[in-house]
């Protein structure tokens, strides 16, 4: 899955000692002149493509030119700055989303993790770095930085999304839990009657409903009840379909068909949709979704005439976020338990689109979609107000890495995440 599908890169024709050749690489590219430089705009791919074009007919950086390009903080061109992260949440990287992994690196750089995950996963609260160095010497070194920040997007992304949980599962289930649910990440727990369980919060939803449900199955059946009789082991015709929560065939008289053509078991979707009102195969939002944000939060909006870098043009809007300290309710992770309140600044640009998005970002904090009480990926605390998959830029500078601007496509961004929340 592409997540940085724009961008622009900078690059001077005076690096260039072939002044023919570069200009007929550049020609087939979107780009604009300003001087003895050329703004060019394009996809990842493409300006990857561009790179190797480039650095196979040869370059000429400047000393003070190459390092302006490549790091900004004066590192060597073979790496560029590591990013701390959770080790729990590249744990599940690592071995949830190797493919994803591999197409942020292109097959030309390695994403190193040191130490491996595996060895601090048990402390909730560790960190490991994450460093990027390019397979071949050669590399043309703009390249370096474009994989950093596109990792740093993926890990954003992932890390809102995903949860830690403990269920109830006994040894012999283990294993034939872990083919049920391949998205999730099972871990042996110091209690062998439990397992520590990663993932995104609706394939754990799906798992407690689904362990809920033999659970009651086994309280309801007779004590000499055959493994035979039992629905998960009954003989299947071939026409049968299965409910994509239960796992179990559909009865006919049972069956709920959405408008996006999936089925369900009737009572499953009816608690499904109880939870959330999505479908819970492609997400698809039936109604108005309502999120688990903490009651008495406040979100006040001012104006600055100072710019955001890439608006300089316009004056810049600015949401304050304050959620107070509480106690959990049924609908959160702990019931029962205190939560630790946030606040929070973020930053848009007092555009036409950023006074759209603002609105859009109003009706999301009434739903209490803003956020949620989880695991913060940062400290690795538990109870904490985190963000809830709607990204904000809570710096006016620094760029993507640093949650700041200039970052052309975040307007685009932010308003295909709101949509997916059922807000447009």
């Amino acid at each position: 899955m592409e997540f940085i599908t724009d961008i622009t890169i900078i690059i001077d024709e005076a690096d260039h000692t072939d002044s023919v050749t570069f200009m007929k690489i550049l020609q087939s590219y979107s780009r604009e002149k300003t001087g003895s430089c050329y703004k060019v705009r394009g996809t990842y791919k493409e300006l990857v493509d561009l790179s190797i074009k480039l650095s196979t007919m040869g370059h000429c950086f400047s000393p003070a030119t190459h390092g302006q390009i490549c790091h900004e903080d004066g590192q060597p061109p073979s790496r560029v700055k590591s990013v701390d992260v959770s080790c729990i949440v590249i744990a599940y990287i690592e071995q949830k989303c190797a493919n994803e992994l591999n197409k942020i690196g292109s097959n030309t750089f390695a994403i190193e993790t040191k130490p491996d995950p595996q060895t601090v996963y048990n402390k909730p609260s560790s960190t490991v770095q994450v460093t990027f160095r390019p397979r071949h010497v050669s590399m043309y070194p703009v390249h370096v930085d474009f994989v950093r920040q596109r990792f740093i997007t993926f890990y954003q992304r992932t890390a809102s999304d995903l949860q830690v949980a403990s269920v109830p599962v006994s040894p012999h289930d283990h294993k034939e839990l872990q083919s049920r649910f391949p998205q999730l990440l099972f871990k042996s727990s110091h209690n062998k009657y439990e397992v520590t369980v990663t993932g995104s919060f609706v394939h754990i939803a799906k798992l407690k409903e689904f362990l809920l449900q033999n659970m009651q199955s086994s309280s309801k059946s007779p004590k000499n009840k055959g493994p035979a009789d039992t629905p998960s082991s009954r003989t299947r015709g071939p026409d049968d379909e299965s409910c994509p929560i239960c796992m179990e065939p559909i009865v006919t008289a049972e069956k709920e068909t959405l408008q996006c053509k999936h089925a369900f078991c009737r009572n499953c979707l009816k608690k499904a949709f109880a939870h959330k009102p999505v479908c819970p195969t492609c997400g698809v939002i039936y109604g108005t979704l309502t999120g688990t944000q903490p009651d008495g939060g406040k979100m006040n909006v001012t104006k600055s005439s100072s710019s955001l870098p890439g608006y300089e043009k316009y004056g810049t809007i600015i949401i304050h976020y304050y959620i107070p300290s509480g106690i959990q309710k049924e609908e959160h992770p702990n019931p029962g338990q205190p939560y630790e309140g946030v606040s929070r600044t973020a930053y848009l640009p007092d555009s036409s689109v950023g006074r759209r998005i603002l609105k859009l970002l109003r009706r999301a904090f009434d739903q209490r979609l803003i956020f949620t009480i989880g695991q913060s990926t940062t400290s690795g605390r538990n109870n904490m107000v985190t963000w809830n998959d709607i990204h904000h830029k809570t710096s006016t500078h620094g760029g993507p890495t640093h949650y700041g601007y200039p970052d052309p496509d975040y307007l685009s961004r932010i308003q295909d995440e709101l949509t997916v929340k059922g807000i447009k």
